[in-house]
This record gives C-alpha cells, structure tokens and sequence, in this order.
C-alpha cells in the first residue's frame, strides 16, 4: 500500500504546535493585562494615599504656621508626621536654609520642593479647609477673642439655638479658630438663610470689641489701595467667613457700597482687603517655607513608568514564555505522534504480513496500539480461518463427489453392475453431499440474516422426547444409552423445525464422542425468563484450550479426523447461529475424561390455554 502523504496544515504535530502557541499567546496576553490592570489599579490606590497624606502633611504644617510666628519647635511635628505616613519631611527656608528634617543629618534634599507653606496664601485647589481669599482660616491674628467676649458669643449662640429648636430648627454648635461660637443646620434645608423673626435679634453677629479694633486697623490699611481704585476708602466693611469660619451663621464681609457695584469694582475692593489682610496678619504666621517630600528610604518619591527598558522585559518575558511553551508542546507532540506513525506504518503493511506495533505506553496511545495488535491478530486468524474453509468446503464436496463418480464411471463401463447394494451406497454419498450443501446454505442464510423462523410455543418434553426417538437408532447402534428428563414443565417460544435440528446436532456429536455403554442425556428446565436444554455426555471431553473454538466453522479438535469420524465441522456453528435467531445463547462446558455439556438458553413461553 503505496503511503499516504499528509498535508503539513494537516499533521498532527503541526496542530498541536499551532494549538499550544495560541494557549500560550492567550495566557500570556492574559496574565499580562491581568498584571498591568491590577498593578495600574495598586498603584493609583497607592498613588491616592499618597496625595491624600501629602495634603494631610501640608494642611499640618500650614496650620502648625498660621499658629505660631515662627517655626521653632517645628521639628517635633516632623517627626510625628514621618513616623505616621512613612515618607521624608524637610522644611527649608526660601533660600533653602534647613529648618527641619526627619531624615539624618546630611542627607541630600530631593531636586524640587513638593510645595510652598505660606497659610497667606494657601493652594485652595488642594489644601483642606482654605478659602477662596488664599488664607488659612486658622489665622486668627488680631481677630481672637477675649475669654470673656468668647463666653458672652456662646451664650448668646445657645440662645439663639434654642430659639431655632422652638420653631422646629435643628442645629449644632462649633467653635472657630477666632474663638467665636456659630450655629449649623443639620436638617439640610435649602433656605439655609432663613432665620425665624423671634431669634433675629442681631446679638449674635454683632461684632465684638476686639474685632471691630482689629476690623477698623484692616480698613486703616487698606485706604490707599481703595483710593488708587478710585472707591471710597471711608466705607465700612464687616467680618467675612475667611476669619471666623465657614459656618452660614457667622459673620459675612462684604464691602456694603460693593453690593450693587459691577464685577470689576467688586474685584477691585476685593483684592485691596485681601492684600490689607495679609499685612495685617503677617506678624502672627510664620515665614514662607519649602516643604521636600521623599520616600521611606528617604529617596525620592517613587513613580511608575513603563520605560522601553520595562518593555523589552515584559516583551521579553512574554517570548520566553511562549518559547518554553512552544518547545514543551513539541516535545510532547513528538513523543505523542511517534506511536501513532508506528501504528500508520504498521497499517500500510501489505495485508499478508499482519504487522504489529510495539506497547510502549499504558496510555490512550498504548490502549490504541493493543487494540490495533488484537485487530492483526483476529484478522489473522480469520484469513486462516478463510483459507481453512475454503479448503474444508472443497474436501467435504470432493469426498462424496469423487465416491460418485467413480461407482458411476465403473458401472458405465460394465465392472459393476448397478445393484441395490451400489444404489445404496451412491445414496448415502448423495445424502451426505446434500447434508454438507444444506448446512452451508443454513449458515450462509444466519450470516445474511435471512435465516427465518416460525415461532410457536414448544412443550421441552416433547421436543425432547421427538429428538431422541430420531437418533434412537443410531445411539444404539453406538452402545449409548440416550435418556431424556424435565424438571417441571417449560415451555418454549421457538421454531420447533429449527431447534430439532440444532438439539440433533449437539445429540450426533455427544453420541459420536461417546464410547459404548456411555450416556447422553438430554435434560430441559426452566431458569427464570429462560428455558434451558442441556446435552450431557460420558465422552471423552474437550480440552480446556481447545474449548474456546468448538463453534467456530471445520474446527475439529483433532485435525486427523474425517469427515465420517469427526463430522463436518458446520453442525455447531449452525447451533449457535440458530441460537442467536431465537435470542438464546450456546454454551459449552467439558472436562477431558469425564465428559462435555452444551446448554441452549431460550426465552420461556406462556403454556397454552386449553380450548
């Protein structure tokens, strides 16, 4: 068989090579967004909490500076703020004069300030609590109150509370950095304005003797902004939320003239007080600093950058991946297609030479192989089995035919004369050839499955009884007693025709095999939904290895045999041909010496109802 040239797409290596990269491609694509998705996802959390306590750090130190006119005894608060969030903390002077430090002494500052302490003028994008003046509200100055003016503010804000809790107000009360007490509303009311006409007393918000001192001095300083402006420097102007809070009951600053002035009036008084401010409050803060901020080994902050350095490795690393991946499949792959060569090599031998492959392996490959080797084998046998019956049907016809022809040629030539004696002997040699024709055409009608039945209930016992009065004759010509015996009554639904003869055959051959003065026995009893029929003899036997074969076709246990001594060869495959017609089984059962049983199995019928 000339072999058959496989397409490179279409080899099974090539497959599982393709396979195994597209796994491996996946995996690896997989996993890589897997680890850039959760490291993207740490780092901006880590990022977060970085920002969240760099702001912490500054609105501490911005508050450490609207409280104190200096930053001496800085360093305590430095420290606290290191050892809290984990990170270096350096304040510098503008000239970048070292103020203080929680790293060592000596240790190199980062290249850039992380930002500017100046509560004047805080970052009001990012620092907790700042106005939109720039100024830390916790920079009192000159606006803190007396204890006696912060006592009489608190107890006219509780009166006032419980004037609002009688008209069905919640609040609540806080203290400013000022030291004035002011209320909150709590019950989130859009018009957080309103206040009911019994509690609008003015009391609350009148201002005290320290604040309209401090609040004249801001107007002293703030006149010739106000006249370079063109405004009137003499207007007055009240307390804003920038210096007492930012709770809605407290004081507001807004020049008065200004409320119904344009946009850029507005803007222009604004930015006069704000300055006016900041000179006021200037002696009580602390100098402008640089705040340096680094990383717990007192480096620089980290920052992740997938540099193309980090992405030859990742690309890198992705490649040897797949490499390994590719390289350990195609191992496998070899070691898996090798077998399976062996078993195509072995198929494209020519059918004569039965070839078998090696079992190396207990896997699905080595299942594979012994299925293979068993297939040889039984093809083997049966090519050996074909040849035999060949041979066999070509002996079993040339025997009788050969006896016929030459009785016929001597009579046609006047040797013999045809008497009866002659006659029956050409008879006998036709019944035998007609025996032989008639089994090869049963046989070839089950192989066909044409084989028909006429099924009828059938008492065992007179089946019995009928197929030992017909080989009654020849048993004893033998020397064999032939005895028949049922245990209760069965009943059968079978052919009676069909299963005469496969019961003749089983009695021929056991009184063939049995020696004069042996017994055979036929014996029918009932097995559940089944009938059994046994044949037992007192024969010679069957040995053990030769069992197995004793329903093939022209087997014969010794091959020296005739057709006379040892039958045809076809009377026990048509017993188990006609057995499977029925839906039974054929079984055999020998011990040499002692004797064989065969047992038909049938299924069982309903005994007729008498008419």
């Amino acid at each position: 068989m000339k072999p058959v040239r496989i397409p490179l797409r279409k080899r099974l290596l090539v497959r599982l090579l393709i396979a195994s990269a597209l796994i491996a491609v996946c995996s690896v694509a997989a996993t890589a967004w897997l680890a850039v998705a959760t490291t993207t996802r740490a780092l901006r959390e880590e990022q977060g909490q970085a920002l969240a306590d760099d702001m912490d750090i500054l609105a501490r130190l911005s508050g450490y500076a609207a409280t104190h006119p200096d930053w001496r005894g800085v360093q305590a608060t430095v420290r606290d703020l290191s050892a809290r969030t984990g990170r270096r903390i350096a304040l510098t002077t503008t000239d970048r004069t070292l103020l203080a430090d929680s790293a060592p002494r000596g240790t190199s500052l980062p290249p850039r300030a992380a930002a500017t302490v100046d509560p004047l003028r805080t970052d009001t994008f990012s620092e907790p609590g700042a106005q939109l003046s720039g100024t830390d509200p916790r920079v009192v100055g000159p606006y803190r109150l007396t204890a006696a003016e912060g006592t009489r503010v608190d107890a006219l804000a509780r009166k006032r509370q419980s004037c609002f809790a009688r008209h069905g107000i919640d609040t609540t009360l806080s203290r400013t950095p000022s030291g004035r007490t002011v209320l909150n509303r709590t019950d989130g009311g859009l018009d957080s304005d309103y206040v009911p006409e019994p509690c609008a007393d003015g009391l609350l918000n009148t201002l005290t003797a320290t604040e309209d001192k401090a609040l004249a001095a801001l107007q002293k300083l703030a006149r010739d902004c106000l006249t370079r402006e063109g405004l009137d420097p003499d207007t007055p102007a009240t307390l804003g939320t920038d210096l007492t809070g930012e709770n809605l009951w407290g004081p507001a600053r807004t020049p008065g003239f200004l409320m119904k002035g344009d946009a850029k009036m507005t803007r222009a008084a604004q930015n006069c007080h704000d300055d006016a401010r900041r000179t006021q409050l200037d002696p009580y803060v602390a100098p402008v600093a640089e705040l340096f901020l680094g990383g717990g080994d007192n480096g620089a902050a980290p920052r992740w950058d997938l540099s193309p350095a980090n992405k030859t490795k990742v690309v890198g690393a992705a490649g040897l991946v797949l490499a390994v991946t590719v390289a350990v499949t195609a191992v496998v792959a070899t070691r898996l297609v090798r077998p399976l060569r062996a078993l195509t090599e072995a198929a494209q031998q020519p059918p004569d030479r039965h070839a078998r492959v090696p079992v190396t392996t207990r896997d699905e490959t080595g299942i594979l192989a012994e299925a293979f080797n068993d297939l040889a084998e039984r093809r083997e046998r049966l090519e050996a089995q074909r040849k035999a019956l060949v041979s066999d049907v070509a002996h079993e016809l040339r025997s009788p035919l050969t006896n016929i022809r030459g009785w016929l040629e001597v009579t046609r030539d006047g040797l013999v004369d045809p008497d009866p004696e002659l006659l029956t002997a050409l008879h006998e040699e036709a019944l035998v050839l007609q025996r032989v024709i008639d089994d090869l055409r049963d046989l070839a009608a089950a192989d066909a499955g044409t084989l028909r039945l006429h099924r009828e209930p059938v008492a065992a016992d007179e089946l019995l009884a009928q197929v030992a009065a017909a080989h009654r004759v020849a048993a004893d010509t033998a020397g064999v007693t032939l005895r028949t015996e049922t245990v209760g009554t069965p009943w059968l639904d079978a052919d009676p025709v069909r299963l005469r003869q496969a019961l003749g055959n089983l009695v021929t051959n056991a009184v063939r095999h049995t020696p004069p003065d042996g017994t055979v026995t036929l014996t029918a009893r009932s097995d559940g939904e089944q009938v059994a029929l046994e044949v037992a003899d007192t024969g010679t036997g069957i040995a053990a290895e030769d069992l197995p074969h004793v329903f093939e076709r022209f087997w014969r246990a010794e091959k020296s045999r005739s057709r006379r001594t040892g039958g045809s060869g076809l009377g026990l495959p048509i017993v188990r041909h006609l057995m499977t017609a029925h839906g039974g089984t054929a079984e055999a059962a020998s011990t040499p010496g002692t004797g064989s049983v065969f047992t038909l199995r049938l299924p069982a019928a309903v005994p007729p109802q008498d008419g």
